[in-house]
């Protein structure tokens, strides 16, 4: 697991990632918006360029590690497909609750976690604030920027890595951008 806090600047439909010093633009990311409804746009939830103010965004990247998808690959190699299924689907899902564990640090580190749910079924509803979007999902569809998440957070250090397709590997991972904003929840572009 690597995460991270950036500060931040909003223009518009795109978020300005700022150097550690919320100077210097280190990574500029353009997310669409609803055609209807509210007509949000993830960008909407920071603080906008011109107020004179920094925000902070988190990103953050989780994996089950490389040893589970060298496993799922020997079983599939071997024809054992029911045992491959099984292992592969409870990995992929391990790989999420550890986001989502994660993504409740984020939030008690960014000192917005005091609310969360005390049971299961205020966390499926989303009974919290903040929301965590990954990459390829309607909020933030391109793929393309998980190059730029792999440049702030380099997870390379803990095994992961990005190819050509926009891919993480292991496939076992994921990736998000963590939103505080008390508005924040999903929704569909």
């Amino acid at each position: 697991m690597v995460y991270g806090y950036f500060p931040c600047v909003s223009s518009g439909n795109e978020l300005i990632v700022l150097g550690r010093d919320s100077t210097g633009e280190l990574e500029r990311f353009t997310f669409p918006r609803q055609r209807r409804d509210r007509r949000l746009c993830l960008a909407d939830f920071f603080k906008p360029e011109g107020s004179g103010q920094t925000d902070v965004v988190a990103f953050q990247l989780a994996t089950m590690g490389s040893r589970i998808s060298e496993a799922t690959a020997e079983l599939f190699a071997k024809n054992a497909y029911r045992d491959y299924l099984e292992l592969h689907g409870l990995s992929v899902q391990l790989a999420e609750a550890l986001a989502e564990y994660w993504h409740t640090r984020i939030r008690r580190e960014l000192g917005i976690g005091g609310a969360d749910p005390e049971d299961l079924a205020g966390f499926f509803r989303v009974g919290y604030q903040g929301a965590r979007y990954s990459f390829g999902y309607p909020a933030c569809p391109d793929l393309a920027d998980r190059a730029k998440v792999a440049r702030l957070l380099e997870p390379s250090r803990i095994g992961v890595e990005l190819s050509e397709e926009m891919q993480l590997h292991p496939e076992q991972s994921t990736d998000a951008i963590v939103v505080h904003h008390p508005e924040a929840k999903y929704f569909s572009v």
